[in-house]
């Protein structure tokens, strides 16, 4: 066979494989035996040994793995992977739809989906091959796990080009199913090696694996269920879906139940009763449903928190309960100096982790719950990292039992306590020489939300603490590289790393810095609103209680924490030691308002626009001193309206009187 020849054949092959790997793990159609379609992927498996000029990354024959990574490159995201908000109830959801009506006059209708127990993965195809898989990370940055994607095969390797736009991004769960994973098991059980504690740990480690071929050997699936597409292609998430399986996905399926659309609470409550029984026959996990606001005009219009979109909500199922022995309580200190008890106990298998620890959250806890050591507790993981004790066996309490006497010192530096009126916890007040305080204070500046340095993490930094080498955040842009490459594991190029990372954090936006501070009650939207409106940290520093609360959305909590801080003569000094290592203390020139034509104008932008995008305008606006709300009320002084703009808003809009405003009268308006 000549190169011609060759080069014709595996572009054959590879299409008919395609085809038939389609066929039967998305549509669940054999076209051709197994041993056909076996004979079919040696031969190009051959020719592509003997003619490896014309082999492609998206193969076929990349489904059965192939070399080994030595890492997982990070990759930011396009656009950030957010958390959802967690629910527990009817109540709770009842009131996340009464502010999505406050927020919107037109009519509600939502989808509902089964909540995946797996790992978040953003896939991206260009000219119909998928080109990129990253994993979700911390929401901004993620790991490229192409080649380990390549191997599941309920994911497209090429669609019709034609059909699908020329560039997108589609994401969904990596899951590890139940027959599998029990199989997984029972060989690793028979080989005397230990059982893997659930699914959808394993399916992130298997993800992670650096040997693509074992990842091809799990038989790990995926559900696909959200596109992002540059133009606007859908008007609502359910259509989305629609697409998603005609270009070949693997999407929830209709007819199976997994998804559906529902318009009132009552309907999605229905949706949640079923799964929440129903959910024991399916051949995954899941442990929840997810609740989307269906259009995207009204997604976009309600907008995003800092962590979690506003259209959107996760309903928990309620969690399995065990009963152990509580063997003892210690105390935790938290970088605010907050202490959390946390009870210790007799291994017990839980929601399908062996659990030793759980929260008790506070004093109030224990005291309402008569929590004693030696009791029998019943243990909920109910979506939380450390499962919480909720009860006690009142029936097998010792007869010789005591109750708890909460600390009244700091466990690590023996300061007397404080319990502020009004709060549940209590508070070790050292905060400068409390050394968890200290260390923890730093491993949140660190963090990549903040001042994002790479090279250095949690015991890095204990490390150097112990060493006597950091004891504020000023302290590392203080740090030589003779002095950490003495300290025990650092080698030349960990230290060079480290330094690196410290020396490009100086560049990060005023409002990152501000938040990094870890000024309690100032999370990322408390800062980015206090950078915006001072615009420095000298004004900041100086302004009073009164300029504070004048600064929309800031209450008196905030500004009492904040002039504390700022009073505090050791945080005053490492200030002035940070802007003298040239961290940014002011909002740069470029993220300040250009004008102040719209200086406190209030717009409601709605509807589809043709020079400039929604959130181009928005940006315009706020550039020009203007300010976005996402509902219209009296207090509105123009609606911005474009192609599709919702009747009932508009309707609003002149029931009150307010002006509403074209694309081009607004370019005038900035002109």
């Amino acid at each position: 066979m000549n190169t011609e020849e060759a080069q014709k054949r595996i572009q054959e092959l590879s299409q008919l494989l395609h085809k038939y790997n389609r066929h039967y793990y998305l549509l669940n159609e054999s076209l051709v035996s197994d041993q056909e379609f076996d004979a079919l992927l040696r031969e190009l498996q051959e020719l592509e040994n003997h003619f490896p000029q014309f082999k492609n990354e998206n193969s076929p024959t990349q489904r059965v793995g192939g070399a080994l990574s030595d890492k997982f490159e990070k990759v930011k995201h396009e656009h950030p992977m957010l958390s959802l908000s967690n629910t527990y109830s009817l109540e709770e959801i009842q009131d996340w739809e009464d502010r999505l009506r406050k927020s919107s006059e037109e009519d509600l209708e939502y989808v509902l989906e089964l909540k995946y127990d797996g790992v978040a993965i953003s896939m991206i195809y260009e000219n119909g091959a998928l080109v990129r898989a990253v994993t979700r990370g911390d929401g901004q940055t993620g790991e490229d796990v192409t080649k380990n994607v390549r191997t599941i095969s309920t994911v497209p390797l090429v669609l019709d080009a034609n059909a699908v736009p020329e560039r997108f991004e589609i994401r969904g769960e990596i899951f590890f199913p139940l027959k599998e994973f029990n199989e997984l098991n029972e060989m690793r059980q028979l080989e005397g090696l230990e059982l893997y504690a659930n699914p959808r740990n394993t399916a992130s480690g298997t993800l992670k694996n650096q040997d693509s071929k074992v990842v091809a050997s799990r038989g790990l699936d995926c559900f696909l269920y959200s596109i992002h597409v540059g133009e606007k292609r859908f008007e609502s998430h359910f259509e989305a879906l629609q697409a998603a399986r005609e270009w070949g996905f693997k999407a929830p399926p209709a007819e199976k139940k997994y998804v559906a659309k529902a318009k009132n609470v009552e309907e999605i409550m229905e949706f949640i009763q079923y799964w929440d029984e129903a959910r024991k026959d399916l051949p995954f996990e899941i442990d929840g449903i997810v609740i989307k606001v269906n259009t995207f005009d009204l997604q976009e219009m309600l907008g995003m928190t800092a962590k979690s979109p506003r259209w959107a909500i996760a309903y928990k199922f309620k969690a399995a309960q065990v009963s152990t022995l509580l063997e003892d309580i210690s105390y935790q200190v938290g970088r605010t100096g907050a202490i959390t008890p946390v009870a210790h106990l007799k291994a017990v298998h839980l929601a399908g982790t062996v659990v030793k620890r759980a929260s008790l959250h506070n004093a109030d806890q224990i005291e309402k719950l008569d929590i004693r050591i030696g009791d029998t507790v019943f243990v909920e993981k109910g979506g939380e990292i450390i499962p919480k004790v909720l009860g006690v066996n009142l029936a097998l309490r010792p007869d010789n039992s005591s109750p708890h006497e909460y600390i009244d010192h700091c466990p690590e530096c023996q300061t007397a306590l404080i319990r502020r009126e009004g709060e549940a916890q209590h508070y070790c007040p050292n905060e400068n020489h409390c050394p968890p305080q200290i260390t923890g204070r730093i491993e949140h500046f660190i963090s990549r939300k903040a001042m994002n340095i790479d090279g250095l993490g949690g015991e890095t930094v204990e490390q150097l603490w112990k060493a006597g080498l950091i004891e504020s955040c000023a302290d590392l842009y203080h740090l030589n590289y003779d002095d950490v490459l003495a300290l025990e594991r650092m080698a030349e190029k960990s230290v060079q790393n480290l330094l690196n990372g410290i020396d490009a954090s100086k560049s990060q936006a005023f409002e990152k810095v501000l938040f990094a501070l870890g000024i309690r009650y100032v999370g990322e939207t408390v800062a980015k609103k206090l950078a915006k409106h001072f615009k420095n940290m000298d004004a900041l520093q100086e302004a009073d209680v009164e300029a504070l609360v004048s600064v929309d959305e800031i209450g008196e909590r905030i500004a009492h924490s904040l002039r504390d801080y700022f009073e505090d003569p050791e945080h005053q000094k490492m200030l002035e030691d940070l802007k003298v290592s040239g961290l940014q203390f002011e909002v740069e020139e470029s993220d300040l308002p250009q004008s102040d034509q719209l200086e406190g104008k209030s717009f409601v932008v709605s509807g589809v626009f043709s020079v400039y995008s929604r959130n181009e305008i928005k940006a315009l606006i706020e550039q020009n001193g203007g300010k976005n709300v996402g509902s219209i009320s009296k207090k509105t002084d123009y609606v911005l309206a474009g192609d599709k703009m919702g009747p009932s808003k508009l309707k609003k809009a002149e029931d009150l009187g307010i002006p509403i405003i074209s694309e081009q009268d607004f370019i005038e308006m900035i002109s």
